[in-house]
């Protein structure tokens, strides 16, 4: 079940919740929108590798904001830290943006209960489109479990800023 807008403002004062830092103009019907944090991630090799850290680079957003070109994958990061370790929370691109031809989530919209941080995007557009620090780009649902609860503690729990892919952690661990 996914809580309202007014039901997140609750819960977050309650504590079942993070969302800082909080704005009441943030709250939406049933969701709570996130801003573009100020740097990118941009990885530096043409080919990716599931089973290496891939070398990247971090761009501040300038004042003027930032074209991103498509065929590339840009990391940002919410400006917000959130999570709960009550609820789910689900990570989607705003309507606006998504109508730009934006993707904010490419495919991991899902952040496990009990992850706290920054959320890091995963930009891509299909045509130019310039962004800026501080757009309200992306929203955050959250949602209602059912079951026994196992709270996440995994290697992305606490991240700061935009946070490259760490998947060749899983498979160094697999060789164990």
């Amino acid at each position: 079940m996914i809580l309202t807008g007014p039901e997140i403002a609750r819960e977050r004062e309650m504590g079942r919740l993070i969302l800082e830092p909080f704005h009441q103009d943030g709250v939406q019907p049933n969701s709570f929108d996130l801003t573009l944090g100020p740097t990118l991630a941009v990885y530096t090799s043409e080919v990716l590798d599931t089973r290496e850290e891939n070398p990247h680079t971090i761009l501040t957003i300038p004042d003027g904001g930032i074209v991103l070109q498509p065929d590339r994958i840009y990391l940002g990061s919410s400006i917000e830290v959130l999570g709960s370790r009550h609820h789910v929370p689900i990570i989607r691109s705003r309507s606006g943006a998504a109508r730009l031809g934006l993707f904010l989530h490419v495919t991991a919209d899902l952040i496990d209960i009990g992850s706290i941080g920054q959320v890091t995007f995963q930009l891509h557009a299909v045509q130019p489109v310039r962004v800026y620090a501080g757009d309200r780009l992306a929203q955050v649902t959250f949602w209602r479990v059912q079951g026994d609860i196992v709270l996440y503690d995994g290697k992305y729990q606490g991240s700061r800023g935009p946070q490259p892919s760490k998947i060749h952690h899983d498979m160094a661990q697999a060789v164990r």
